[in-house]
């Protein structure tokens, strides 16, 4: 039998493949930084990249080995805490870090508030790495937190098709809604504001802290009874409610609070995370709410 050998277009063509495998074993094997997985979040999100936007990283090395990744509303510090004693050191969370909306405390505050300091020298000692993720995952096509918020609420079936911010439940009462809503989201405080036997079919859900002018806005669509959202200004809708209330209107309001009126948005994104980040875990870790019932 010959001893055959290669030609060299059959070399080249070993090489090659030994070249592809071995780059290929060498991006598996390299580390995942902070700003890489920010760039897929980026690239998946489905809508364009807003300049102007509080989506930015807040504390630590943007370029630092990320080894684990925790999805939370608020990176209290509690949840700092319980994200780097399980080794997640990429923290995407929701909501400001540093108790403002854009995560800038004035001179003052920065160079002389205990809380402050505490909190941003245990992200330094951890290693940890903050970026928020707000405005975009508000804005997709499907609002994130609205689409989570349904899910934990069990209402896909009742989301109009032309509005995601309304539903059309099966008929109840403003009691039975509230206790309802308490129990599936496992909220300690709600405040209900309106007649207990309001009935109820139609619900508009705007989450967060919107505002007066949307919240309004959604209580002024003729059909919807009751408006479900988080944090809304005592002076403002609370009392706008409780005036419609006494002119007689079938109006009513529920205040979840601002975490718990997000929190299963940000659940959300962990399952729509690891559609595209497969080589580090990626784990929810809720914020807990501060709050207690004082006993009577």
């Amino acid at each position: 039998m010959k001893n055959r050998s290669l030609c060299p277009c059959g070399l080249l063509l070993l090489v090659a493949a030994s070249s592809i495998g071995a780059s290929a074993a060498e991006a598996q094997d390299k580390p995942l930084t902070a700003r890489e997985v920010i760039a897929r979040i980026q690239e998946h999100v489905g809508i364009p990249w807003q300049q102007e936007t509080v989506d930015t990283f807040k504390a630590g090395n943007p370029d630092a080995q990320v080894k684990g990744i925790a999805v939370t509303m608020m990176a209290t510090l509690d949840v700092l805490q319980r994200a780097a004693a399980s080794g997640q050191n990429l923290i995407i969370t929701h909501e400001p870090t540093f108790y403002n909306h854009q995560d800038k405390p004035d001179l003052e505050q920065k160079e002389n508030d205990p809380v402050w300091a505490a909190k941003r020298a245990f992200i330094q000692e951890h290693n940890l790495v903050v970026w928020r993720f707000h405005d975009h995952w508000h804005r997709m096509k499907q609002d994130g937190i609205e689409a989570g918020m349904a899910h934990a609420m069990g209402w896909e079936k009742f989301q109009d098709a032309g509005n995601q911010y309304l539903f059309s439940v099966p008929e109840t009462d403003l009691e039975h809604l509230a206790s309802d809503l308490k129990s599936r989201l496992k909220i300690r405080v709600m405040r209900v504001v309106g007649d207990p036997k309001l009935k109820v079919m139609k619900v508009a859900l705007v989450p967060g802290a919107s505002g007066f002018v949307k919240e309004t806005r959604a209580l002024e669509i003729t059909d919807v009874q009751v408006l479900i959202t988080g944090e809304p200004r005592e002076w403002e809708t609370v009392e706008y409610v409780a005036d419609a209330v006494t002119e007689g209107k079938p109006k009513a309001l529920i205040i979840l609070g601002h975490i718990p009126s997000e929190q299963a948005g940000m659940e959300e994104c962990v399952r729509w995370l690891r559609t595209f980040v497969s080589e580090v875990p990626v784990e929810f870790v809720p914020a807990r709410e501060p709050f207690w019932e004082p006993k009577e």
